[in-house]
């Protein structure tokens, strides 16, 4: 949150606030307090269309304070509305925790679902690959062919039809 912020909560000026900071500096250890640079400075210029310095706006690089930042300014400005905002603080960040915290388990029942799915999927397709030859039609059966047919496995050699060989029953010559 940044230090303007935090001074239009507590109701106080931005001034007053990071002078309460800068007297009880050791009250503000590097992970409850930190600035910006000026890289992220200009972003938030042109995101939030703050006014520049040169146009009467902001002329130093704001603070950025932590939930424990936020907390410890409230106790080091001392005034009833910062005990007001200092409680009204603390619940807003266990709240944003708790809904963290929903998120993640609906993360995680996701994460759950999707496993199962998977293991569903690979189920059903191998339910449906063992299905898909019972739903083809089934083959048509061979037709009786009409007409006279001759088995493969009952032929004989042929013969030859010149005289003195062969069988002469086979054309006909002698009949018995």
């Amino acid at each position: 949150m940044l230090d303007a912020d935090l001074a239009r909560i507590y109701g106080v000026p931005t001034f007053r606030l990071n002078e309460a900071v800068k007297r009880n500096r050791e009250r503000f250890p590097a992970d409850f307090r930190f600035r910006l640079t000026r890289k992220e400075t200009a972003i938030l210029i042109s995101q939030f269309a703050i006014s520049s310095g040169t146009h009467g706006g902001r002329r130093t690089i704001p603070w950025t304070f932590t939930e424990h930042g936020a907390l410890m300014a409230a106790n080091v400005l001392n005034s009833p509305r910062a005990v007001q905002m200092s409680i009204f603080i603390v619940r807003a960040f266990l709240r944003l925790r708790e809904e963290l915290a929903t998120n993640a388990a609906v993360l995680k029942r996701l994460a759950e679902i999707d496993r199962n799915l998977l293991i569903h999927d690979a189920a059903l397709r191998d339910v449906y690959a063992k299905l898909k030859p019972l739903l083809l039609p089934p083959p048509e059966p061979p037709h009786r062919e009409i007409g006279f047919h001759v088995k493969p496995q009952n032929l004989r050699p042929a013969m030859s039809r010149t005289r003195g060989g062969g069988d002469p029953r086979a054309f006909g010559q002698i009949r018995g």
